[in-house]
């Protein structure tokens, strides 16, 4: 969690910076959006790349590769000349080295040490992320608004290789396989009490591009919120300060949100919880439609937080549930690339709807077109569970 929390910092701190950078380099609001975006990208092959990584190497080889690479990239977008050289520092070694080591490879690395409570482990470790976008946000909005966003960042690197590498190199190690675990040849069952959750007559693979597709679909919905927010208050006329706490009091009851997550998962498996957090999001989401006073605001990212932090843990879940544990790291890893490429998109999209029709209801509404993909798709998985059909074809 600790990892996590400050590893996290990469997905956030472009949030924060959006508007200074808008206008430090002159450019229009999707322009400026395009280093988050290439941010988000560089964290779907690198969540990826860091899983094969730690599942070949363990997990200290991808966690200090991405704490050296975060340091560095902080320190490099510190001295950007350019919103290119910005957005390329940002995309390859904040995101496709760095922050991407932060996130699914440590929530499939903590899903190998439990077991009877691995839904409550799994929603722990993600809660790092979430963390990093409570305690970030304001914290950065502070030193951008005191000292300038340049020497902010250059801060954020020292502070990550000055904390995160011992972290890395004292804490983590390989996890001891259970007796039964060890030398096992094939696919191995789920575990007791989640047996039928997988879907029947669906190629593993087939399984895997329709849990990437839920994620993309959940997260294009999710990131309008999250990236827009400190954006959207500016405009509103109530500053970027007020969408800072309004971005870190919505990442706050994310956490509150992902731990009950945890508890619920396991009690009724990951299906039935992104379904449910599917729908709540939803719900959330719409409710930026006809209110956007201050307080009501406020009001609604804390529900926005509350309502969704549990979606992304449920994914994990799912395919720790239903695939090889030899394969967690790619296959977890493939997933919450899924969701942050549905982070990258829709940040982008989100900035180029409002370019084009000059206000964020469009892009609200394009978000609850997405989101019902992942309902979809979830109460697909939830039917054929019910079903209680075998894992695979």
């Amino acid at each position: 969690m600790a990892l996590g929390a400050i590893g996290g910092v990469g997905m956030w701190s472009m949030v924060v910076v959006l508007p200074a950078v808008q206008a430090e380099f002159g450019v229009a609001r999707a322009g400026a959006a395009l280093p988050y975006t290439l941010v988000a990208l560089g964290l779907v092959v690198g969540g990826v790349l860091m899983g094969r990584l730690a599942d070949r190497f363990g997990i200290r080889v991808p966690v200090v590769l991405g704490t050296l690479s975060l340091g560095l990239g902080y320190i490099a977008v510190s001295l950007a000349g350019s919103l290119t050289s910005f957005a390329v520092a940002y995309g390859v070694l904040i995101g496709l080295l760095g922050t991407s080591a932060m996130f699914g490879p440590l929530i499939a690395d903590v899903s190998h040490w439990f077991d009877r409570r691995r839904g409550l482990a799994v929603a722990l470790c993600a809660s790092g992320n979430y963390l990093a976008g409570a305690i970030w946000p304001p914290v950065l909005q502070h030193f951008v608004a005191t000292a300038g966003w340049r020497p902010t960042h250059l801060g954020v690197g020292l502070f990550c290789l000055a904390t995160m590498l011992p972290l890395a190199l004292i804490a983590l190690r390989r996890p001891v396989p259970a007796p039964a675990a060890r030398g096992e040849a094939a696919r191995e069952p789920p575990p007791a009490g989640r047996r039928g959750e997988a879907p029947a007559e669906i190629r593993p693979d087939t399984l895997q591009g329709l849990l990437m597709l839920a994620g993309v679909s959940c997260c294009v919905a999710m990131s309008m919120p999250q990236v827009h927010i400190v954006a959207y208050c500016v405009d509103l006329g109530y500053g970027a300060a007020r969408g800072a706490e309004m971005l870190a009091l919505m990442l706050a009851f994310g956490v509150v949100s992902r731990l009950a997550s945890g508890w619920i998962m396991d009690r009724i498996g990951g299906a039935a919880t992104l379904l449910l957090g599917a729908t709540l999001q939803a719900a959330a989401l719409a409710l930026f439609l006809p209110f956007d006073g201050l307080v009501s605001l406020y009001v609604i990212s804390a529900l926005f937080g509350l309502f969704q932090g549990g979606i992304v843990p449920s994914y994990a879940m799912i395919a720790r549930t239903l695939f090889p544990a030899r394969e967690a790291g790619t296959r977890i890893g493939l997933v919450m690339a899924a969701t942050l490429a549905g982070m990258a998109l829709g940040g982008w999209l989100s900035g180029a709807i409002f370019d084009a029709t000059g206000s964020y209801a469009a892009a609200i509404v394009n978000g609850l077109l997405w989101n019902l993909v992942t309902i979809a798709i979830a109460a697909w998985l939830v039917v054929r569970r019910l079903g209680r059909r075998p894992a695979f074809a």
